[in-house]
This record gives structure tokens, sequence and C-alpha cells, in this order.
């Protein structure tokens, strides 16, 4: 074969026994370009010794052999065939942040995901379209893409559950190659066929975006020396601290918490602290914060107000802290998942005590305090109940919606079947569903387009930031009854309007 695998052992790193094989192509001279006393392919390297990979297989091009791209996909296929977790496929021409490469391959999903950025297509800068977070077509040099919005930064991870589609993706591929069926695509390709042949198979690929950090491929020596100097201009460490911050939080979390959270995250990793540690903190205020409810005076709810609040501050530096150290871990996300419940219905049963000790009680306590209080625990499991169960609802109803795969022989991205008649309605008469439905739909994503139609559809589902902020401001300074009555109708507003969304989506 003219393409030869050399394994290196990248050494003990953390995760490294269930970390990723990186499959490297070394198969172009821009790979032995030099960046310092190093080629760029010793560097690129030396930071996956530094990530969660198992082993870094080099894929080479010996010039007495031969060889070309349908032996570089086959050593891909092998690759993934005989794999026991993620297979990642880089070129060994990559000028990148670490933490770029690390957004792909430490994911805590350990899921198919590939590296982008939204610009515009070019010379080792082949086109994707994103949607909702997902890459939805993929391009190179053969196949095109209709209306692309981000490029591929040439850094694609395969996750186990999908290896047995990249091999027979990547076998496919080679037999294309072979027998020149791929137009002009050539050797230095391997990892846009393999995206673009992946997305077109149906493999759900994530689309991680660079987040400021960098990470582009050199097509000689000058462009390598411009690509290490931009490395160079970026505060690794700060660039990954603003991306551990989530940009879709709502409206409280974003202006009152993640605005001053990274110097919490930065102290609580300078003491060593672990996430699931800084979630028992967390946990620790709000239990301290109930039992100020529970006193049922105004000194004691405006300090339970306060506990809650910097609980609140806690439960989002956690999940922060585990993305800027990528210390995730399976417990940790159900530790922080569970007790967000936990914590939430201890103050309601705090402040409903307090409420109760302090007023005249009737049968279902004082002003129906006691009512009024599982009403709100029903009506908020019954929230989650629902965004969970639709959750699952969509993934059942995309695999069995599944439309045919595009050949990967066609160049365009456009040969989909179109879709099925709408559906009308049971009378037979009126517009179908699925117009009344698109219509809806279309005005959703219009009022996304403005930033305070944007903000208040977040603020109107009731998210936990803004029921932390209910809470504390309406326990503070009025009592637990119109805590509880404000809850109820805030809360039935949000569950009518994720209702008339969720039946919508359903029906487009």
């Amino acid at each position: 074969m003219g393409a030869a695998a050399a394994r290196e052992t990248p050494g003990t790193t953390p995760g490294a026994s269930t970390g990723a094989v990186a499959v490297v192509f070394a198969t172009t001279p821009a790979s032995r370009l030099t960046s310092g006393s190093a080629t760029l392919l010793d560097r690129l390297t030396a930071q996956l010794r530094t990530l969660s990979v198992r082993d870094v297989q080099v894929v080479t091009r010996a010039e007495d052999t031969g060889g070309g791209l349908a032996d570089d996909l086959r050593a891909v296929a092998k690759a993934a065939r005989a794999a026991s977790g993620p297979v990642a496929v880089l070129y060994g021409d990559l000028v990148a942040h670490t933490d770029a490469l690390a957004a792909v391959l430490e994911h805590p999903s350990r899921g198919s995901r590939a590296l982008v950025e939204p610009g515009a297509a070019g010379p080792l800068l082949p086109p994707v379209r994103t949607e909702r977070g997902r890459i939805a077509a993929a391009g190179n040099s053969f196949h095109r893409v209709e209306s692309p919005d981000a490029t591929f930064r040439g850094v694609l991870q395969v996750g186990e559950a999908h290896l047995a589609g990249l091999a027979d993706v990547a076998e496919e591929l080679a037999d294309l190659a072979q027998h020149r069926g791929l137009g002009r695509a050539g050797d230095s390709e391997v990892a846009d066929l393999l995206l673009a042949g992946l997305v077109r198979a149906g493999v759900p690929v994530q689309a991680a975006p660079l987040g400021g950090l960098h990470c582009a491929r050199a097509s000689g020596q000058t462009a390598a020396d411009a690509a290490v100097r931009r490395l160079a201009e970026v505060d690794e460490r700060a660039a990954r601290l603003r991306a551990a911050v989530k940009s879709d939080d709502g409206l409280f979390t974003t202006y009152c918490v993640s605005t001053w959270s990274p110097h919490l995250v930065r102290l609580a990793a300078r003491l060593g602290m672990t996430p699931n540690a800084v979630t028992g903190v967390s946990v620790g205020l709000a239990v301290v914060a109930a039992i100020w409810f529970t006193a049922g005076e105004r000194t004691a709810q405006i300090a339970g107000a306060a506990a809650l609040l910097l609980s609140f501050a806690l439960d989002c530096v956690d999940g922060q802290l585990a993305r800027y150290t990528r210390g995730f871990s399976p417990l940790g996300a159900w530790l922080d998942a569970t007790f967000d419940r936990v914590k939430e219905y201890l103050v309601y049963a705090g402040l409903a005590i307090g409420y109760a000790a302090s007023v005249p009680a009737g049968p279902t306590g004082p002003g129906g305090i006691w009512a009024l209080a599982v009403a709100a625990m029903l009506l908020q499991a019954l929230r989650h109940m629902i965004d969970f169960s639709y959750a699952g609802a969509l993934a059942d109803a995309a695999w069995g919606k599944e439309r045919p795969p595009i050949p990967l022989s066609v160049a365009s991205d456009l040969s989909r079947p179109d879709d099925p008649p709408a559906r009308r309605r049971a009378d037979g008469g009126g517009a179908p569903l699925e117009t009344v439905a698109s219509r809806v739909a279309g005005l959703s994503r219009r009022l996304d387009l403005g930033t305070a139609t944007r903000w208040a559809k977040k603020v109107v589902v009731l998210p936990i930031g803004e029921r932390m902020a209910l809470i504390a401001v309406t326990a503070a300074v009025f009592n637990a009854r119109v805590t509880f009555i404000a809850l109820l109708g805030w809360g039935a507003v949000a569950l009518a309007y994720t209702l008339a969304g969720r039946v919508g989506r359903s029906l487009t």
C-alpha cells in the first residue's frame, strides 16, 4: 500500500485508556513545514499527547510506493473497524490551539463532532452548512453545499456508536476514488470527504465552534509562520474561560451571574476544587437558604434569598468549571441535574414551613400555603417531564422519518426526495396542519432575529435563573404566599407557551 500507518504512543494522559484513536494524515509536504525547531506534524502530535488520546496513527506517503486517496481512506476504514472508542481524523499540516482540538477530542459526549468556524470557503477551508448545532451538509472539491454558513477546520471525530458507519463510508469513498468517481478530489481532502460522506449517510455530526481560538491548515512556510503568530496573539486560558460560559443561557443568568461567575471559576480552579465539590457547596447553601426561610421573619427571609442566589451562582459555576478544566464526568452531570430539583423543592418546603409558623393555620395551612407549595412543585415537575419526554420524542421521530441518504457519487446536496404531501385535517378540509405549524415556526424564527423578542422568548419559559430570582425577590420583599402565586401564574404561562411550541414543531 502507498499509505503506511505508523503508531505513536502518546504517553499517559488522563482518560487515555478510554480516549480517541487519532489518525493523522501527513501525506502532504506541508506537514513537514517547520514551526520553531519542530515540524508541524511534530507540533500536532505533541499537542495530542496532552489530550485524552489513546494513540496516534500517522499516515504517511512513501515516495517510492505511490499510493493515494483510496489507500488513505481504506486506512481510516481499517482504524474504525479495529477501534473500541472514538476515532479522530486530522491533518498533519494543522496549526491549532490545543483547546481548539480539545473542543472535539475531549467533549464529554465523546460523540461525532467536527471543528467549524463561520466564514467563507476557500483553499483548505471546505464549506459546511449548519442547522441547530449540527452539520447539515459538508463539501469538498467534488461535493457541493447549498447556502454554506461556515467552514470545516480539519478536525473530525466519530463516536463509537458511528464507527461502523465511518468504515462503510470510508470504503465506499475509497472505491469511488479508485475508479475516479470523485472528480478533482485529492489526497489532501480525506477528512473533508469523510465529513461529507458521514453527513450524507445520516450520521449526526455536531458542529464544534472555535470560540475565538484558531485552527487552520498551512499551505506553505509563510502561511505556517503567520498561523503560529496568530496563535500567540490569543490568551488561550482566557479564551477557554470565556468559552466555559454558555452563550444561550437565560436573561438573568447571562447578565446577573455570568458577568462575574468566571472570577469564581478561576478561584475554584486555583484552589483545586472539582466541579462536584462546587455542586456540594451549592447544595449546602440551598439547605441554609431553606433553613432561614423556615424562620418566617423578614431578616431571615432576606438572608435566605441571598443564600439562594449564591447557591444558584455556584450551580452555574460547577458547569463552567467542568468546561474550563475539562473535568467532565457522568456522575457530575447526574448530580447537577438531580440536585437542581432537590434544592428547589427544599426551598419550597422551607418557605411553606416559615409562612405556616407565622400565620394562623387552616386545613391546608395558613392561606392554603401547603396547597400552593404542592401545586408549585407539581407544576414544575410537569414542565420538566414535558421537556424530557419531548426530547425523547424528537429522537424517536427523527429515527422513524429518516430520509434516504444522498449517494456519495452525486455532487449536489439537493438530491433528497421531496417531502411527502402535507397531512390535512382529520375532517379533510381547511389548511394542511403542517402549513399552520410552519407559519408558527416561521414566526418563531423571525422573533429570534430581534434582540428584545429573542430575550422575551427566553424569559417567558421561566428558566431556572428567572425562577431563582423570582423566589428570592418575592420571598425577601413579600412572603411565601406571594412567591407561590407568582410561580404558579408565571409557570402556567410558561407551560402553555411551551406546549404550543412543542405541538407546532411536532407538526412541521
